[in-house]
């Protein structure tokens, strides 16, 4: 089964809800604001996923642009990246999806065709 990050009012994350609902593929959803995933958690997916851990800051949030984070990114060490994520949902890119051994981070349809249904 796979664990599904989102945050409701997400466009993204509806139209990645919508495909895992059509496609028939079960998951349990987690609202990423009201729980975030822990820093511990941020690390295991982030490692599981191959990407930069820039990958995961939702760059186009408002809380983003607020706290400076595009300079803070380049010289911040990758523990305070985790703990700037696990401090608030807000910050994170979404919708993250993972079965356990691989990870998705937004939406894009041929990810998520490749990654998830086999």
């Amino acid at each position: 089964m796979l664990t599904f990050y989102w945050y409701p009012k997400c466009g993204t994350c509806q139209k990645a809800k919508k495909w895992l609902e059509v496609h028939q593929i079960q998951y349990n959803d987690i609202h990423i604001v009201e729980n975030p995933p822990s820093k511990e958690t941020l690390e295991d997916l982030y490692k599981k996923s191959g990407l930069e851990l820039k990958k995961f800051f939702n760059t186009s949030g408002q809380k983003y642009r607020e706290l400076g984070i595009k300079d803070r990114i380049k010289t911040a060490s990758e523990t305070e990246l985790l703990e700037l994520l696990a401090s608030d949902g807000m910050l994170i890119k979404r919708p993250i999806v993972t079965d356990g051994k691989k990870v998705t981070v937004g939406f894009k349809e041929e990810e998520f065709e490749k990654n998830w249904l086999s």
